[in-house]
């Protein structure tokens, strides 16, 4: 069995050392890995502003029960009708936003990153954090 440090995690028995990857590759493999993890958070944010949106709705359906509460039926009549029912863009709202994000735009970043990764990596994720942590764990090891 190969030394730990040198493996490419408990994932798998691919010795770093073993990979044919150049470096413009590693690096490459890199960004590309940093834009999909920037991707995940982009849509980590769009769910927030989904539930940050639901909850100001819910709070402008408690506003139009108490304009209509204090008289003002007009006001809530113009919330009932044209607000709350409104999609927040292109009439879209936003549970349909994080749909299509996630269920086209996400999904096909991931696939494309795990195809690439599989290509120049054997499928190994990390690859310049795991050699990382091997260079500062030996660095450590000499002194």
């Amino acid at each position: 069995m190969s030394d730990p440090d040198s493996t490419a995690g408990p994932e798998t028995d691919v010795d770093l050392d073993d990979l044919e990857l150049s470096d413009a590759e590693q690096a490459a493999l890199h960004e590309l890995q940093l834009g999909t993890e920037h991707v995940h958070r982009a849509y980590g944010t769009l769910l927030e502003f989904h539930h940050e949106l639901g909850h100001a709705m819910d709070r402008m359906g408690d506003a139009e029960d108490r304009l209509r509460e204090a008289g003002h039926e007009e006001w809530a009549d113009a919330l009932r009708d044209e607000h709350l029912p409104a999609g927040a863009i292109s009439d879209e709202w936003t549970f349909e936003l994080v749909e299509e994000f996630s269920g086209e735009f996400l999904d096909e970043v991931d696939t494309f990153e795990e195809e690439v990764r599989e290509e120049l990596a054997d499928g190994v994720d990390h690859v310049t954090e795991r050699r990382q942590k091997r260079r500062l764990r030996d660095r450590a090891k000499d002194r």
